[in-house]
């Protein structure tokens, strides 16, 4: 374990500069712990999930260390916000990138050198160059480089869904500035991906810091795909002029939702990367700086998404893996308010997942690990048990089911399966594993059709067998079939289903099988009485709080920045709620440090006033 101790004392407490800067009364979690051994010299490995409150675990021993503090981001498009949001604490950043001028680059380097920068954020490939690692070294002897913090370290995992091979070149910041405190930061990683990042990163002798990955304001909703537009429209409804995210599998589709949503006045906009740079970077600005918008993408769109207010995430399409949902759901809510993660998938979906997987050019090693990735995620959806309990157990957590996720609230109806699973799982085998579910059940459901003439299969024993149920209740069957790992999908037949060797057991009547029952619903909104992002303020309470929010809107129009920059939603709510009539009385509210208070307490505190009560 690494316990360098820095030898100057440091001028404050970490629990100050929360309060004064931060505008929050308490830490959360582990973040105490954590500063600490970074401010006194430590290494360490954060996992804490999204909206967990990691930014403050480098920013404060940044802010307590002496010098500046190196941020390495992958995110150009982000990181003048993130400035932006810290230059309103009254905290000293900038940012290094390929968006600046010489000039511009130059300036802030001198800022660097001058000790008037606290954080400066920087790309990995900006960070990697001789002027840059020259600056670095002419500020590491004279002793003013506070720390190094790597910000998404999954992107180093040459097996996970972010990876930036820029990434693998951080080790030399270990080798280079061995004196300096490093700290590497994550919202998901698997137990593999953490021995990747420890390693690669030159961590080995790192502290671990690893927290809950619960969301518990997060609801969690996933339905059969059945008209997949009416589907997400009845989700939406009640929903309008909220922020959102809509994950879809193609570009194209990601145009075509965009269009279509903005027809039906949820105003959209489409995301991928095969848009115009400057279209791209467009949308994603009018996104995080207006209010009420819907981002349609693909997953080129979303890793360091600061926006707290986003109030549902939507899953048109099955994500790549579990890690995958888990990171992108975790875009929602991370103000703390309820949020929606909401998903239709099919056996479609399953089929294309695999297809990418097979067309890759990965290694056999990485493909087997995919798939098995893949395969966790469809346990997750066709699971009959609470969705947190199984999303968290895949990260290696136990929980009491959650109370707050479309199984726990409405359970689905079990049943004995083994008979229908031997009958797929025969009709499988009977028409020799060369074709599709679709196929199958009008073999199962005796359908005569050409097809079924043409192979001769009206001939076979399980032809009709299966009557007694509709193609949606087969449809369940060989999706639960498939995410019980008793069938898979065999791309080099073009989809077709096959056997696995676990499935030898249920024929015999060994094993038995036991499924959901599928649901009489051909539409679920998924949103419950928690899903809307207001409190429960009184009238005059909430028409204050939107006057606030109006207030907001504007002070950020004027300056450039993201609404949530200026103030959070929770914090604007809390204004409204307890009404501070003092500046005193304003550092009670969370979220409202010296600086917001010196910006624009006045002018807060006119709104309250001149508000009915």
């Amino acid at each position: 374990m690494n316990n360098r101790v820095s030898s100057q004392p440091l001028p404050r407490s970490a629990l100050d500069v929360l309060r004064e800067v931060f505008g929050y009364p308490a830490f959360r979690g582990a973040q105490a712990e954590i500063i600490d051994h970074v401010a006194t010299g430590g290494d360490a490995l954060v996992l804490m999930p999204t909206g967990g409150g990691k930014s403050l675990c480098y920013q404060i021993p940044a802010l307590l260390r002496p010098g500046c503090a190196v941020v390495v981001s992958p995110l150009i498009a982000l990181m003048q916000d993130q400035v932006d949001a810290l230059t309103q604490l009254g905290v000293r950043a900038a940012c290094l990138n390929s968006t600046l001028d010489w000039r511009a680059a130059q300036a802030i380097e001198q800022a660097v050198f001058s000790g008037d920068l606290d954080l400066v954020y920087i790309a990995p490939e900006r960070l990697l160059l001789d002027r840059t690692l020259a600056m670095l070294d002419a500020l590491d002897e004279a002793g003013k480089l506070a720390l190094f913090a790597i910000d998404e370290a999954h992107c180093v995992s040459q097996w996970g869904h972010d990876f930036r091979p820029e990434y693998l070149q951080l080790s030399t910041l270990h080798e280079r500035y061995p004196r300096v405190p490093r700290i590497a930061l994550t919202a998901t990683a698997d137990q593999a991906t953490r021995q990747e990042m420890l390693q690669r990163l030159g961590l080995t002798d790192a502290r671990v810091f690893l927290s809950s990955f619960d969301r518990p304001n997060i609801r969690y909703t996933v339905v059969e795909k059945d008209n997949a537009k009416k589907q997400l429209l009845a989700f939406l409804d009640g929903r309008r002029g909220q922020a959102g995210i809509v994950y879809c599998l193609s570009r194209k589709k990601v145009e075509e939702t965009a269009a279509w949503l903005s027809a039906e006045g949820y105003p959209a906009l489409p995301y991928h990367a095969g848009l115009p740079a400057e279209e791209r970077a467009s949308n994603q600005r009018r996104f995080l700086r207006e209010e009420g918008l819907i981002m349609c993408a693909t997953i080129a769109f979303g890793m360091g998404i600061d926006k707290p207010d986003v109030r549902f995430v939507a899953h048109l399409d099955l994500p790549k893996s579990i890690e995958a949902y888990y990171q992108e759901t975790g875009r929602a809510g991370r103000d703390g308010e309820a949020a929606e993660a909401w998903m239709a998938y099919g056996m479609q979906d399953v089929a294309l997942q695999h297809a990418r997987i097979a067309e890759s050019s990965a290694g056999e090693g990485q493909k087997i690990l995919e798939a098995q990735r893949l395969s966790a995620l469809l346990a997750y959806c066709e699971a009959p048990r609470c969705r947190r309990q199984v999303l968290l157990n895949y990260f290696g957590e136990e929980r009491a089911a959650c109370g707050n996720c479309d199984i726990c609230q409405e359970p689905p109806e079990l049943w004995d399966g083994t008979q229908a699973a031997q009958k797929a799982l025969s009709a499988v085998f009977r028409t020799g594993m060369r074709f599709g579910a679709s196929h199958l059940i009008d073999v199962l459901r005796g359908k005569l059709n050409d097809k079924i003439k043409q192979w001769g299969h009206d001939q076979l024993p399980t032809f009709g067998v299966g009557a007694d149920l509709d193609e949606r209740s087969w449809k369940s069957v060989f999706r639960q079939l498939a995410a019980a790992g008793l069938i898979h999908i065999d791309l080099a037949e073009h989809g077709a289903l096959q056997l696995t060797d676990a499935a030898r057991a249920v024929l015999k009547g060994e094993r038995r099988v036991e499924l959901r029952r599928v649901s009489r619903k051909t539409v679920s909104s998924g949103r419950s009485s928690s899903s809307a992002a207001a409190s429960n303020l009184n009238p005059e309470d909430e028409a204050l709080f939107q006057e606030l929010r109006r207030w907001r809107s504007d002070t950020a129009r004027e300056q450039g920045v993201p609404a949530y920059v200026i103030l959070h939603d929770k914090t604007l709510r809390e204004l409204a709620e307890v009404r501070p009539t003092s500046r005193g009385l304003l550092t009670t509210v969370s979220g409202m440090g010296s600086a917001k208070i010196e910006h624009y307490g006045e002018e807060l505190l006119n709104l309250i006033r001149n508000s009915p009560h």
